[in-house]
């Protein structure tokens, strides 16, 4: 596995557009029919790589607590699923269903979407306010596959937090680190 950072989308871009469709419905789920009026995580993830399976719980977790506070969730596997079939649709829906996702699992198969979001890693994390600006990109929080740091979901929630509270989001953000999203050749 390579160990990529995220390439930090910039804070203020606009959300690129999309409509994947959703692994665990069966339906194909855009952005503008997704989105949050208060702000929206969307989240490139896949099945396969040890950085997500390490936060795969906290996720679920962080969707649950902020759903009912009216946040949406959108986790998007961009990887080549010819050359890792553990992240094919139908693998990604066993992992859904076996962790419960409260969210869409999409599946950008052309990797188009991966690319507009300039995603570099899975796991990777977006966070957009009411008018789809990018008000944070980076890290879930410290804690890597080895490192003894609990998985809290610390830097997204703190974001959230800051969203709901009609704050600001802080601008010291830290890059996610995982494995190398799987491009096509």
């Amino acid at each position: 596995m390579a160990r990529t950072e995220s390439n930090m989308f910039p804070l203020g871009a606009d959300a690129p557009l999309f409509s994947l469709p959703d692994v665990i419905s069966g339906k194909n789920v855009s952005l503008t029919e997704q989105k949050s009026d208060i702000a929206t995580v969307i989240m490139f993830i896949c099945n396969h790589c040890p950085f997500v399976k390490h936060v795969q719980p906290e996720l679920v977790r962080l969707a649950n607590d902020y759903i009912p506070k009216g946040i949406s969730f959108i986790a998007i596997n961009s990887n080549d699923a010819v050359k890792y079939p553990d992240d094919s649709p139908e693998k990604m829906k066993e992992v859904a269903e076996e962790f419960k996702y409260p969210f869409p699992y999409l599946f950008d198969e052309t990797q188009e979407v991966a690319k507009a979001y300039q995603a570099a890693c899975t796991p990777d994390f977006y966070i957009f306010d009411k008018n789809l600006k990018c008000v944070y990109r980076g890290q879930l929080d410290d804690s890597r596959p080895g490192n003894e740091i609990p998985v809290t979901g610390e830097s997204i929630r703190g974001a959230l937090d800051q969203i709901l509270n009609n704050e600001p989001v802080t601008v010291k953000q830290k890059p996610s680190l995982g494995c190398n999203i799987k491009w096509k050749e």
